[in-house]
């Protein structure tokens, strides 16, 4: 199976924000739709980040609830490990364990096409 499938299967809508968004902000969008992460996009809908539920609550233990006015580009993962359509469930699982995350975005022609979880693999 691979990452096409999978994207058949439970669709290509992914939440995303724009890097000025508060922690706030992010905060809100994670409860009112019920995930686990953002993708955060700069120009053209190209991925610029991520930030999940574990991000937010790390912030706060470090800084204080002060930190929720703060740009979520303060404390997005910037590195973000992606994957492409014809990618194996294999080739996933085994980033995802080596590098310790949950999401990968899905990109193609270096644009934001989906997003899977953890849970999606396995």
């Amino acid at each position: 199976m691979n990452v096409a499938a999978i994207l058949k299967m439970k669709g290509r809508e992914v939440v995303t924000s724009a890097p000025d968004a508060s922690l706030l902000d992010i905060a809100e969008v994670l409860g009112k739709h019920g995930i686990g992460c953002v993708v955060i996009t700069g120009a053209e809908g190209k991925v610029a980040g991520i930030v999940s539920e574990r991000d937010i609550v790390r912030e706060i233990a470090r800084a204080g609830a002060k930190v929720l006015k703060d740009p979520v580009k303060t404390c997005m993962t910037k590195t973000v490990f992606t994957c492409r359509e014809a990618d194996t469930i294999d080739r996933l699982m085994a980033e995802m364990t080596a590098h310790r995350f949950r999401h990968m975005p899905v990109v193609e022609r270096g644009r934001l096409i989906g997003l899977v979880s953890i849970g999606d693999v396995v």
